[in-house]
């Protein structure tokens, strides 16, 4: 059976055992021999991430999830309704929706109760729990299903997913299947009036006893997550407890309400969603202007998404709210009223996500009468309910609308679902729209074609191809989560000129999904030239910037052997003898490493960026190794510098704030206003200035506490305008900081100098107003510049206005530097963004190592 190599089992990590068994011993033996194609479903397999020799470990999904919080499974084979008591909150006279006389969240569990009871049309489930620990509830609305009736629509929502050739061929797909409609409310928490609308259309249908009604209800199934945000609901706030926009997360999945609702696009399927926002007026309804998502079906997206948008106008509209009496305007439809500024490009919005799941019309609505922000504050609570009140209307006429046209176009939509996933599986090109192809939408034109070439398939290799296995690992499991089908080579293969060894990764975009799969693979376009501005975010990439070494293959035979995986291989490793390096290259390894720090084992600096640990921590180490799957490999190198426990006082948004906790550093969040209230910076061994904090801002007292911290040799790692300026204002580096275009961002080339701090970076990084140093002092080291031929890959990088600031002028430039100040204070500047929204994991290592270098 070969010779023998450690194996870290998952019973013997967590003794801290290190385990001998025969090589490939828990995986497929070599005498079973593998189909040459892909299964129908998935094998569970084990062994070692790749040639190397590394030790077979429980998936890493287990361990993944088990730090994030599981997914909640919403898949059931029972019928319906599915009822249940939901214990209700304790009351909380705070919460910001009482002032507008709308549904506070600890009332909407009575409310469900009471529902139920009333019909048994009405299902309730417990979809997750928010960053604050509250409740998300998923109502489901249609005639009650038995046992095997639900397990008849599984099978057909499985086949349109998975088989979808064959389930345009079925019969009792075009006759029995409903239609899946889902309707997010709330993802903005001071948003808050889709939630009271999604209550009120939930009764009527619970009552509804008219032909309509009834046609919906046995055609199809209604999703209502009822409020996405409960935090913001109650605080009145637009992020979560954990201070993110849920509805930029989509792609990245961070939070615990995101990946819920990314259940619900999994297990539930549906054809039809919409979103319920606020505040713009008139309302405004998508589809929406250029740029498109470029991995759409959008020819069948458009068609289906401009007939909803009418129809919701004229539902809208017919309410018989007017500017002039209610300040009301008519709505608005993007695509047909706009030119630009609100586009479906990026696929962080729940809409553009559902769209890469194979919803066929997605639409976000954005009701018009503001109550928010400084209107809550300043306006009257009189003039308060009545705006609520108007956008309740407004939010539950789009509801009907939309509901109306699922009943009346059952038979076209799921059509068209189960097209954008055959064209998908086939591997055929897209259509490009047209008024020839999309017949029924005015105005289409060569500013609305926006298509793209798959590549062939993506490969995620094994061995030493492959920079990470801790980053492949966590890419494997998060494709698999959003159900992009992943399969493993079970033996060397040749494609696209390269050759794989064994165990590599292939995503084969023939397939479903491969819309959802290039959307988080593919490197992205710049799209600077074809829209003066943006919405949000033009550039993100999983490909290049989660770590992990990725390539597209364009073209091929895809006729070796290989299975379909569940999830990843584990990655996780301890060599059996002599000291340890761990590679400090992933986020996971930050955490490992800081964890060691935590519990008293010594660590040294390795001249790669790595750290160094003693061969007596071996028993720590595997623990770690399980727990967050990284490789601690054998070395003779001795280690430099001793690392510590690192205390970082932090002001910094809430996306880095979520990143630094991640990688188990001690966080104490600070700001001017903190400091000024007496905080005590030296509780900290490094500070970390990137938002919130302005030395000239500071009282007397606090300015000489962080001078005399700075004195003393305190460490500082600043990112951005406010850590450029903070460097100037505390006279700490020589580097003159120059802002780029403030509206730019998107992915770029990035050149690193050898050493611990970017020498192993990957070579590419974002950026979100960009900026780079010029004039450096001596003393000052560029770790990181932007390529010379041109830093931007994808995204949007205009020059400004005077025809500065734009993608040439950074060209060369520092992206990163370091030094050490008159005081002896370590110090590292960034002008890119390598912990934005929490996004590009790849990245964070980065500041990791910044923060632990730099720590006095």
């Amino acid at each position: 059976m070969g010779k023998t190599r450690p194996v870290l089992t998952a019973t013997a990590a967590a003794a801290g055992l290190l385990l001998l068994a025969p090589t490939g011993a828990s995986a497929v033996p070599d005498d079973d021999p593998p189909r040459p194609v892909r299964e129908s479903g998935p094998v569970r397999e084990s062994g070692a991430a790749g040639g190397d020799e590394r030790a077979a470990q429980a998936p890493a999904a287990a361990t993944e999830r088990a730090l994030r919080g599981a997914d909640t499974d919403l898949s059931h084979t029972g019928g319906y309704p599915r009822q249940q008591h939901l214990d209700a909150p304790e009351r909380n006279p705070d919460d910001k929706s009482i002032k507008l006389d709308l549904t506070p969240y600890h009332a909407i569990a009575p409310k469900l109760n009471e529902l139920q009871k009333l019909s048994d049309r009405i299902s309730v489930e417990l979809a997750g729990r928010s960053a604050g620990g509250h409740q998300l509830y998923l109502v489901t609305v249609t005639e009650p299903e038995s046992a095997r009736e639900a397990r008849s629509q599984e099978r057909m929502r499985e086949l349109i997913g998975q088989r979808p050739a064959k389930a345009a061929e079925d019969k009792e797909i075009k006759a029995d299947y409903k239609t899946p409609v889902f309707v997010n409310n709330n993802i903005h928490g001071n948003e808050w009036e889709g939630t009271d609308a999604a209550l009120r259309t939930i009764e009527r249908l619970a009552k509804s006893d008219d032909a309509d009604s009834k046609k919906l209800l046995s055609s199809s199934r209604l999703y209502f997550n009822v409020t996405a945000n409960p935090d913001g609901r109650i605080a009145g706030t637009r992020a979560n407890a954990g201070g993110f926009d849920l509805n930029r997360d989509f792609v990245t999945a961070s939070q615990p309400e995101s990946r819920a609702i990314r259940r619900i696009a999994v297990d539930k399927q549906p054809a039809v969603m919409i979103d319920l926002h606020g505040y713009m007026n008139g309302t405004l309804i998508e589809p929406t202007t250029p740029p498109h998502g470029e991995n759409y079906e959008y020819d069948l997206f458009l068609k289906n998404t401009y007939a909803n948008a009418l129809g919701m106008e004229s539902a809208v509209n017919g309410l018989g709210y007017t500017e002039k009496k209610d300040g009301v305007e008519p709505a608005v439809i993007p695509f047909r009223d706009m030119e630009e500024g609100w586009d479906d490009w990026p696929p962080i919005f729940t809409p553009q996500y559902f769209a890469a799941q194979g919803s066929v019309a997605a639409h976000t609505i954005e009701f018009p009468m503001a109550v928010n922000n400084d209107e809550y504050d300043e306006l009257s609570v009189r003039e308060l309910r009545r705006r609520a009140a108007i956008n309740t209307d407004i939010a539950d006429a789009a509801m009907t609308a939309t509901l109306d046209f699922a009943r009346e176009r059952r038979g076209a939509l799921i059509a068209d679902q189960i097209e954008t996933f055959r064209r998908g599986d086939a591997g055929e090109a897209q259509v490009p729209v047209s008024e020839e192809t999309v017949p029924g939408v005015p105005g289409i034109g060569p500013e609305d074609v926006y298509t793209t070439e798959f590549p062939r398939a993506y490969v995620i290799p094994a061995g030493s191809g492959q920079r990470s296995g801790t980053a492949a690992a966590r890419l494997v499991d998060h494709l698999r989560d959003n159900e992009v089908t992943v399969e493993r080579a079970t033996r060397a293969f040749r494609l696209g000129g390269r050759t794989y060894p064994k165990d590599s990764y292939v995503v084969d975009m023939h397939q479903p999904k491969r819309g959802l799969a290039n959307v988080l693979l593919a490197d992205g376009r710049d799209i600077s030239d074809k829209v003066s501005t943006m919405y949000d975010i033009s550039g993100w990439s999983l490909g290049l910037l989660w770590g992990a070494t990725v390539r597209p293959v364009e073209d091929g035979r895809l006729d070796f052997p290989r299975r379909t995986v569940p999830a990843a291989n584990g990655a996780g490793y301890v060599a059996p003898r002599g000291d340890l390096h761990l590679a400090l290259d992933d986020p996971q390894a930050i955490a490992a490493v800081n964890s060691l720090l935590r519990d008293g084992v010594p660590a040294r600096a390795a001249k790669d960026g790595g750290a160094i640990v003693p061969g007596s921590a071996r028993r720590a180490a595997g623990s770690l190794a399980e727990r967050y799957q990284v490789s601690f490999d054998a070395t003779r190198e001795r280690g430099g510098k001793a690392l510590h426990r690192t205390r970082v006082a932090a002001a910094v948004a809430p996306g880095e704030l979520f990143a630094l906790r991640e990688m188990n550093f001690e966080v104490l969040p600070v700001s001017t206003e903190e400091l000024n209230d007496g905080f005590d910076l030296s509780r900290a061994d490094v500070l970390f200035v990137s938002s919130g904090l302005d030395r000239e801002k500071l009282t007397d007292t606090a300015r000489r506490g962080l001078d005399t911290y700075l004195a003393e040799g305190g460490g500082v790692v600043a990112r951005g305008a406010t850590g450029a300026a903070f460097n100037a204002d505390a006279g700490l580096l020589a580097a003159e900081a120059v802002e780029g275009n403030g509206d730019a961002n998107g992915v770029v080339r990035v050149d690193n100098a050898p050493g611990r701090l970017t020498g192993e970076a990957p070579r590419h990084s974002f950026v979100y107003s960009p900026m780079w140093f010029t004039d450096l002092g001596p003393e000052v080291r560029t770790e990181q510049s932007y390529a010379t031929d041109g830093p931007l890959v994808s995204g949007h990088w205009r020059a400004k206005e005077d025809g500065s600031g734009g993608p040439g002028d950074a060209a060369g430039q520092a992206a990163v530097v370091s030094g050490t100040s008159a005081d002896g204070s370590e110090v590292v500047l960034f002008g890119t963004e390598p912990l934005f929204r929490a996004h590009p994991k790849g990245l964070f290592p980065q500041v990791g190592r910044a923060l632990l270098d730099s720590a006095r």
